[in-house]
């Protein structure tokens, strides 16, 4: 057999790659993040989940119509609530919740998507122990830490995929603004998933290996990273409710870095324990995606700016997860 052609037929690539993979939640994101886990042929099954009676199996229903067109041999089914379907995953994406309203702020959606993603992380676990848990539901930081309390996993096995997103927007907005082809243009967001706690690192993004800042002035770079922290609230603004289409990919690329060990290094919202001198706190930071989750975490040389910055995210976060704890009691 052509070494070429094993990567790039999709039949065998398709049967390669047996792996499934659990989305709770069949709204705009997690329809799309399925869609996108399919179609790209991620794994090899994708499970919907949704309370809404028929939601999941009708959107899955509608996704599978389109594979002989599209080129994909993933099976998706849906279930109503009923977590029995999901057994055995390898990955579980956590995306329900109520979504954010125009002028609703992430940190007011505490109260309501904290039960909910309780009893999501106690139903996925009852029939998928060995899963990896990645989160979407909103306030991410704060909804990361409640799984990783509430599911008792080791840390590697719970992510919050909020930087992924981020990063994936402050690229764009590069782009952009240098007039530059997206895909040669690498930078990341580091910080707390939220329009006040993000930090987009301008200082340490690049053009094909060269600094950003010799392409564009500082002022630029300035009002890139300021549309960056308040992307999503544009979005939503726009829109009348939270993006899909941004989130869906970002929680494709997630799940395809560890499914096939991809090893790549994605800012994610992760327990530190000590790294960038912060503890007992679920905030975005790079890390190295594999087969076990989070396979380490990198340590970026920040400058007194960023270090400043970064202190101050963590502490935003830490007031959200003390307001989840007032809930709690």
């Amino acid at each position: 057999m052509n070494p070429i052609s094993y990567f790039y037929d999709p039949l065998i690539n398709s049967i390669k790659k047996s792996m499934k993979v659990t989305v709770v939640g069949a709204g705009n994101v997690g329809a799309t993040s399925a869609d996108a886990i399919a179609y790209r042929r991620i794994a090899s099954e994708v499970v919907l989940v949704d309370i809404k009676e028929n939601y999941a199996e009708g959107k899955a229903l509608d996704m599978m119509q389109t594979a002989t067109t599209l080129g994909f041999n993933t099976r998706i089914s849906g279930s109503t609530n009923d977590y029995s379907k999901t057994k055995d995953s390898d990955v579980v994406v956590i995306t329900s919740g109520v979504p954010r309203k125009p002028g609703m702020t992430r940190e007011e959606l505490i109260g309501v998507n904290a039960g909910i993603v309780k009893t999501v992380t106690n139903n996925i676990l009852e029939h998928s122990p060995n899963a990896i848990i990645v989160i979407v539901s909103n306030p991410m930081d704060t909804m990361t830490y409640l799984a990783l309390k509430e599911s008792g996993l080791p840390k590697n096995r719970v992510i919050g995929m909020g930087g992924a997103l981020d990063s994936s927007r402050f690229k764009c907005y590069l782009s952009l603004a240098l007039n530059k082809p997206a895909n040669d243009i690498h930078g990341m967001v580091i910080g707390g998933h939220g329009d006040t706690t993000m930090i987009p690192l301008t200082r340490l993004a690049t053009y094909n290996g060269l600094p950003v800042s010799n392409f564009v002035s500082n002022d630029k770079l300035d009002e890139v990273a300021a549309a960056t922290m308040v992307g999503g609230k544009t979005l939503t603004g726009m829109l009348g409710t939270s993006a899909w289409y941004a989130p869906g990919a970002s929680v494709a690329y997630l799940v395809d870095s560890i499914l096939n060990d991809q090893k790549r290094m994605i800012p994610c919202s992760v327990l530190l324990e000590g790294e960038y001198g912060l503890n007992d706190i679920c905030v975005g930071v790079p890390c190295i995606i594999g087969k076990n989750g989070v396979e380490e975490i990198v340590n970026v040389n920040l400058n007194d700016k960023e270090k400043e910055l970064m202190a101050k995210s963590a502490e935003a976060v830490r007031n959200m997860n003390a307001a989840l704890e007032t809930i709690s009691a």
